[in-house]
């Protein structure tokens, strides 16, 4: 569908969007001053945290995508879909990159109603426990009305901190009724988590504010899926191999013919969800299907926390697991040969659930995103891989997203 876009300059455009025209892009010293970047260079020497850290840098393919988006003319429409961000981890290091990707998600039809919170910092958090908490339970609470998108900044650590202090049914109950969606990643899977645990609703597998939007070259695969899940209520993921999980795996490892899989996704970050064993903010999903990604993990580490969820009976009544991206992992210092690839089959003969690996999502670039919480089919396809298709999950009209302003230099 062609979308009939409204052309404004820039001074009119960042003042309809509630963003400073003359400050927008100058980087603020009251924060901390230890991760300003505005070019490729200076991004490299950024100290990464798991929630944005890069695989590679920009490609060959990448940078002809942006020399070519900026060649044509610029264009925005109104921000019109009803957005708050949440900051639930790490404190954003960047004022530049935070404006940038504040001024890309208005280019794209996203009005952001609360980016003040993007200035609070608490230690290496991004606000007080209270304050990020807040976020959320203002909205539980009634204080603040339900957006259409919640969007989390970024990612890292501290959101395990904040569960005890929201009233995740209640939550759950209003996002419902306002078909509200919750996107993000990494440490935000622990809010993900506790929000389908006990609100019984779904959220996104998603980039964030400041690690995605934010860059100085935003992923354009990453930004159109970013659109393509939020928009599609038929959302359907084909993967053709193994490979960013291990290349020494069959994207299919399982007991006899792979079968057809229908069944609630549910899980996220590896490090996270096993941090969350045995307490009541993990789902407990009967006839599930788990997905796990991880970077910067060793194999042995990798094992460990899987073993916690084995030994928790976490695996107990799911129907199958499926892996993405376990980027980072090295080699074993003892032995090369006991690798992501022999780890993941060990744990399938442990649980004897088939494992799917290779599916596009993770702390890399080119991510799928995808709904957790919702009703996932998965079956095997001709060429040797698989097809993920999903269900059941608010989405917001195609219309009032502008994708390609999620990476544009506005």
């Amino acid at each position: 569908m062609t979308k009939k876009l409204s052309v404004v300059n820039r001074r009119q455009f960042l003042r309809q969007a509630g963003i400073s025209a003359g400050a927008g892009l100058v980087a603020s010293h009251s924060m901390t001053q230890v991760l300003a970047a505005n070019s490729a260079e200076q991004d490299r020497r950024l100290q990464f945290t798991k929630d944005d850290l890069p695989t590679s840098w920009v490609s060959e393919e990448s940078a002809a995508q942006t020399t070519t988006s900026q060649a044509v003319e610029r264009t925005c429409i109104a921000p019109s879909i009803e957005t708050r961000l949440f900051a639930s981890s790490n404190v954003g290091g960047s004022n530049e990159r935070i404006q940038l990707a504040l001024q890309r998600l208005a280019c794209a039809g996203f009005k952001v109603d609360n980016p003040a919170i993007t200035s609070r910092q608490y230690l290496r958090f991004a606000g007080t426990d209270s304050q990020r908490a807040s976020d959320l339970q203002n909205i539980a609470t009634g204080a603040i009305e339900a957006p259409k998108l919640l969007l989390g900044v970024r990612g890292g650590y501290g959101a395990v901190r904040l569960l005890p202090m929201v009233d995740w049914s209640t939550l759950g109950r209003i996002m419902q009724e306002r078909g509200t969606i919750l996107a993000g990643f990494s440490d935000v899977t622990a809010i993900q988590c506790a929000l389908l645990a006990k609100g019984d609703m779904s959220s996104l597998a998603a980039p964030m504010l400041y690690s995605e939007f934010g860059k100085t070259n935003p992923d354009q695969v990453s930004c159109r899926q970013f659109s393509e899940a939020l928009t599609n209520p038929s959302l359907a993921i084909t993967v053709p191999d193994a490979s960013l999980t291990s290349t020494n795996l069959p994207s299919i490892l399982a007991s006899g013919e792979p079968k057809t899989i229908t069944g609630t996704i549910w899980g996220g970050n590896l490090s996270v969800v096993s941090a969350l064993a045995g307490s009541e903010y993990l789902p407990r999903i009967r006839g599930g299907i788990v997905f796990l990604e991880d970077v910067g993990e060793q194999a042995y580490r990798i094992e460990r926390m899987l073993y916690d969820l084995y030994l928790a009976g976490v695996f107990e009544g799911q129907q199958a697991i499926v892996f993405g991206a376990l980027s980072g992992s090295g080699e074993d210092s003892y032995d090369k040969r006991y690798d992501v690839a022999t780890v993941i089959r060990q744990l399938q003969q442990l649980t004897g659930l088939p494992i799917y690996s290779g599916m596009s999502f993770g702390h890399i670039g080119n991510k799928h995103s995808f709904p957790l919480g919702a009703r996932c089919q998965i079956s095997e396809n001709t060429t040797g891989g698989y097809q993920l298709a999903f269900t059941d999950y608010p989405t917001i009209k195609a219309a009032s997203v502008h994708t390609e302003g999620l990476w544009q230099s506005v």
